[in-house]
């Protein structure tokens, strides 16, 4: 096994609501929703081979940005590749997402949370 990758499938995030997070990737990523249950949603991304997951948790807590001592922190965060950041961040404000007061890297990667308080980054090439 030690001679062999093991292929990493996908990611699962805690939710309060799946369905609401699926409906945000989807919008935000244009991934297709292949599960949308009460319990569990998962996105499909174009190639098939990743998925991103959302599993209810109605204990959710999300993380603090920046983080604080005494608060959730963040434990995972995505970051996405764009081409055009102004475009991205503004669909990604359309779709539901909130734009984080601290930018620690203002020229090329904007940091914003999903409607459950994931941290997710828009970045362009090259950061």
């Amino acid at each position: 096994m030690a001679d062999k990758m093991i292929p990493l499938s996908g990611v699962v995030l805690d939710a309060p609501d799946p369905q609401v997070l699926a409906e945000f990737y989807h919008r935000l990523l244009g991934w297709e929703i292949v599960e949308n249950e009460d319990e569990w949603a998962q996105l499909r991304g174009p190639d098939g081979s990743s998925k991103l997951s959302f599993q209810r948790n109605p204990n959710h807590s999300p993380p603090q940005w920046p983080g604080k001592p005494g608060h959730q922190q963040m434990q995972i965060h995505l970051d996405f590749r764009v081409d055009d950041l102004e475009a991205a961040q503004q669909r990604a404000l359309d779709a539901g997402a909130t734009l984080m007061a601290s930018q620690p890297q203002p020229e090329g990667v904007r940091i914003l949370a999903d409607p459950a308080g994931h941290i997710f980054c828009l970045f362009l090439p090259g950061f």
